[in-house]
């Protein structure tokens, strides 16, 4: 027989990894309330797609009800399983195979972050709180914590949950020395449209699969196909688009690019520039790339063009649990150029989801529940942070002899079946 303890739980932030989280212990009857600071569930600019890892698929299985599982499945694009990697005029150096997975909860997923949102969003009219901007927080004598709003109003709840993102103001409230830094490197990323016509532009590899292409030297490129035309999107509520916009366009097939280099080798106004000049930025940075990569930046539509600095969260050691804990960017904020930001948080998700309503329905400790999850997140998740800076490094690399040497290791490996399998398992 379960004893189910009566405890408030406020998840601070709506983003990928908190909403996963407010899924899984609404699933299981426990209080939650997440407080975010949008004002509508369409204020938030997230118009590209994401790469959902098997950790990520396992963790959306876990926590969200069977029919919203089945919504995300619904409405996952094809981005090809096999990842390359190429050299600026194309050449293949590598093709990493991925078979896919009998079980969709142990596969690879590509899906809108947008069309994601709507799904983790789907059924929390009554818990997810918006225009709630949190300030700070306070403990009271009673061990529960009364958080302070923007808006003047506060509430109280025995957790909480920092979901805040890489600017988290819980983080910088509870852990001060958790510090968030900038790596140095820009990437500017835009969306190119998939349609009949366009995919006869492009080389075969571009359309069939994400892949890297490595320059000789300082500048790298990444893209991912999002392919949606064989997905029968309903009119209407899940995998409706939201807003006008081609950014906020989350019904079309597209491919994802996104170009980074050291901030040196852009010019000092790149965070003012508009879409169409960043666009124009990145294509004379690739002047002498192969004319299939230079169309694709060419007739990208400027206003799905965007500049993200990339940063990264430092490592730190363990900190005593309370009945405060953290998950996703809010703690372990990472580079994009692994994809595994998002997947880390969802597992976050899942880990903490487990912990907590193993707790909360066996009359146990949350404390003790949330010092077991804090143990496993800091191992894989900084372990997140430094392998994602390591590639965000040799993505953006300067030295011409390293590049080469990583070329002749990925042809070395291209041509030996037991290595490629060794080093990319």
């Amino acid at each position: 027989m379960t004893k189910t303890t009566t405890k408030s739980i406020a998840i601070i932030g709506g983003g990928i990894g908190g909403l996963c989280l407010t899924q899984g212990l609404r699933k299981a009857d426990l209080d939650v309330t997440v407080y975010e600071r949008d004002r509508t569930p369409s204020d938030r600019l997230q118009g590209y797609r994401v790469h959902i890892d098997p950790h990520g698929a396992r963790a959306l299985h876990d926590c969200l009800p069977e029919h919203l599982w089945q919504s995300f499945l619904d409405t996952t694009g094809q981005g090809g399983q096999d990842f390359g990697f190429l050299t600026e005029q194309l050449g293949l150096l590598a093709l990493i195979e991925t078979p896919k997975a009998p079980d969709p909860a142990d596969d690879h997923h590509s899906v809108s972050r947008i069309t994601l949102r709507q799904v983790l969003l789907s059924g929390m009219e009554d818990v997810v709180r918006f225009g709630k901007t949190f300030e700070r927080y306070e403990r009271l004598p009673s061990g529960s914590v009364r958080l302070h709003f923007a808006d003047g109003t506060s509430e109280i709840a025995d957790i909480v949950v920092a979901a805040d993102g890489g600017n988290s103001r819980v983080r910088r409230q509870y852990l001060p020395h958790a510090e968030r830094v900038d790596t140095g490197i820009t990437t500017v990323a835009g969306k190119f449209p998939l349609t009949a016509e366009t995919r006869k532009l492009l080389a075969p590899r571009l359309v069939d699969g994400p892949n890297t292409i490595i320059s000789p030297k300082g500048v790298s490129l990444f893209c991912a196909p999002h392919d949606l035309s064989d997905v029968d999107l309903p009119e209407g509520g899940i995998g409706a688009t939201e807003q006008e916009g081609a950014l906020m366009d989350n019904t079309s097939s597209y491919i994802l690019w996104a170009v980074g280099a050291a901030a040196g080798r852009f010019p000092s106004d790149i965070s003012e520039m508009s879409g169409q000049h960043l666009k124009d930025t990145v294509a004379s940075m690739m002047r002498s790339w192969h004319p299939d990569l230079r169309t694709m930046i060419d007739l990208s539509h400027p206003d799905t063009v965007s500049l993200l600095p990339i940063r990264t969260s430092v490592p730190i050691g363990p900190w005593p649990a309370t009945n405060i804990t953290l998950l996703g960017d809010a703690i372990h904020s990472m580079t994009p150029m692994r994809g595994i930001g998002a997947n880390t948080a969802l597992r976050d998700a899942r880990v903490l989801c487990s912990a907590l309503v193993g707790a909360l329905t066996a009359g146990g400790d949350p404390v003790q529940a949330i010092a077991g999850y804090e143990a496993e997140m800091r191992e894989y998740g900084f372990a997140a942070v430094r392998d994602s800076l390591r590639s965000a490094e040799q993505f953006v690399g300067e030295s011409r002899v390293a590049r080469m040497g990583f070329k002749t290791f990925l042809r070395l490996v291209q041509r030996m079946p037991s290595l490629k399998a060794k080093v990319f398992s």
